[in-house]
This record gives structure tokens, C-alpha cells and sequence, in this order.
């Protein structure tokens, strides 16, 4: 999961640059299941990429992949105006 809040200025960019550049990437990644993109309902400038990997082992291997440096530089301008956090979950039941 990636939570990505911006100035809400920059919330329709950031969305346009997930939606055009980011999810089709991810999405087309070995290992990766699903992509989901939210908005919060409370925090419009908040977002989340919501993504289902078959293994911690696939994650990795996304994360040294060419896929994710593209991933990195199509987000490149809001990094200075944005908070990103990653967090792992595990599925208990």
C-alpha cells in the first residue's frame, strides 16, 4: 500500500499521473494480482495505490526493476510537495 497525501493543488495531477503512468506499470508487473487507486472521502488530496502481490518475493523484485525507476520518475515533481508513505499488510483471515 502506498499512501500518497498532496497539496490540493496537485490532487488532479497526481491522479492523472497514477491512472496514466503508475497502475499500468504496476499492474503489468510479474507477481502483481491487483491495483487498486483510492481517494479518500474525508482528504481528497490523500490517495492510496492499494496493490495485491502474490509474494513478499515479488514485491522485491518490482522494487530493483526498471518498471519501478519508471514508476519513480513519472512521480518525480510531486515528490518535493508530497508525503508518501509504504506500508506491507498480511492478510490474517
Amino acid at each position: 500500500m502506498i499512501i500518497v497525501t498532496v497539496p490540493p493543488e496537485k490532487a488532479a495531477e497526481a491522479e492523472r499521473i497514477w491512472k496514466q503512468g503508475c497502475a499500468p506499470l504496476m499492474i503489468q508487473q510479474p507477481g502483481c494480482l491487483n491495483e487498486e487507486f483510492l481517494r479518500s472521502k474525508d482528504n481528497p488530496a490523500e490517495l492510496i495505490s492499494l496493490q495485491t502481490w502474490e509474494s513478499q518475493a515479488a514485491i522485491d523484485r518490482y522494487r530493483a526493476s526498471e518498471a519501478h525507476q519508471e514508476v519513480l520518475r513519472h512521480t518525480r515533481g510531486l515528490m518535493g510537495v508530497s508525503k508518501v508513505e509504504v506500508k506491507t499488510y498480511e492478510v490474517l483471515g
